[in-house]
This record gives C-alpha cells, structure tokens and sequence, in this order.
C-alpha cells in the first residue's frame, strides 16, 4: 500500500497504537534510543491509512500523511 502515517518525535512510547493497530503496521524500534530515533516506527507495506492508530494516540504522536 504504502506509508500514511508516521511516527513523530512527540511519542513516548506507551503502545496504544500498538493494540489499536488491525494490520500491525505499527511495532518497536530496535535501539531506538541509541539512534536518537523514535520508539516505534509504522511498516509502509502493512499500513492501510485507517487512522485507527493516531485516534488513540493519547499525545498526539502519529500523524497522517496526505
């Protein structure tokens, strides 16, 4: 499909998108924190742009891409 939304540097990483996700298209990133990088990341081949993730999201983390 391709990638709709993103991951933003506002995430804390607390997994409500995680459980919230009907394709897990969202999952943990490896040594996010040694890259300085975010602590999930969205698979772009698996994200369907339901927007399911960012509703939950309680920081408002994901945002959807146009």
């Amino acid at each position: 499909m391709g990638l709709t939304v993103r991951v933003t540097g506002r995430c804390q990483g607390c997994g409500a998108c995680l459980l919230t996700c009907p394709e897990h298209a969202i999952r943990p990133h490896a040594g996010w924190a040694a890259h300085g990088g975010d602590p999930l990341r969205v698979l772009p081949e698996r994200c369907t742009g339901c927007g399911e993730c960012a509703e939950i999201c309680p920081v408002d983390a994901i945002e959807e891409l146009p």
